[in-house]
């Protein structure tokens, strides 16, 4: 049996972690803002369950995996070295943590807003005594994280509004039709979402948009 299997409790603390893992794609990963960008835009064209969830994680799923492609590579050619050792559960899950955690800092680190960085500085060091604060890590998880989220969840809400703006210009200039007719019982959405439709098709609206999220990522 491998050394690294040969101990129970090490095993069991290496296959609780792994099992954090989709938590872990989901708020450190460009999950965050492709999968609120594409929510958003699905809730901008108003078809209702069109496309459904599962398609929106499943499209947000696959551009997240393409922008982490290299981040993945990297951590993959610093792990291999420490797995070809083939270390005892504890080395491996200390010496594999440190390897896999370099490439996703540095993800963090270049896709988080300074602004936001400087800010979950000052939050993590106002937690600590006066005395500890400047043994904050400003690179650290603790901050980068957070940081990073924000970042990306402010990113998302920007490109949503830009998305949201056009299809709310024409459900009000359909309503505004529909009144001047005197059609009031008619309800605008009905007649609008063919218009949105042609108009998204017509703008080739998830290929630009696909196109806008991947381009808007920093990989160094």
């Amino acid at each position: 049996m491998s050394p690294a299997f040969e101990r129970p409790l090490p095993l069991m603390l290496v296959l609780g972690l792994l099992s954090l893992l989709p938590f872990l794609f989901m708020s450190a990963s460009a999950f965050v803002k492709i999968s609120t960008v594409l929510q958003i835009t699905k809730n901008a064209i108003g078809a209702q369950s069109v496309p459904s969830n599962s398609i929106v994680m499943a499209l947000s799923l696959a551009l997240s995996l393409l922008v982490m492609a290299p981040v993945g590579e990297r951590m993959l050619e610093r792990a291999s070295p420490i797995i070809a050792r083939n270390p005892d559960s504890l080395t491996l899950l200390r010496e594999g943590s440190q390897a896999l955690a370099e490439p996703l800092r540095d993800f963090l680190r270049s896709n988080a807003s300074p602004r936001e960085q400087q800010r979950f500085l000052r939050l993590a060091q106002q937690q600590r005594p006066a005395a500890t604060r400047a043994a904050v890590d400003p690179h650290g998880f603790s901050v980068l994280l957070p940081a990073f989220m924000v970042s990306e969840l402010h990113a998302a809400f920007a490109l949503g509004f830009a998305i949201y703006l056009p299809f709310l210009v024409l459900d009000l200039v359909v309503a505004n039709v529909l009144l001047a007719l005197g059609m009031q019982m008619v309800n605008p959405s009905q007649i609008s979402l063919p218009f949105k439709l042609l108009l998204f098709v017509a703008l080739d609206g998830w290929g630009l948009l696909a196109q806008s999220l991947l381009s808007g990522y920093r990989v160094s």
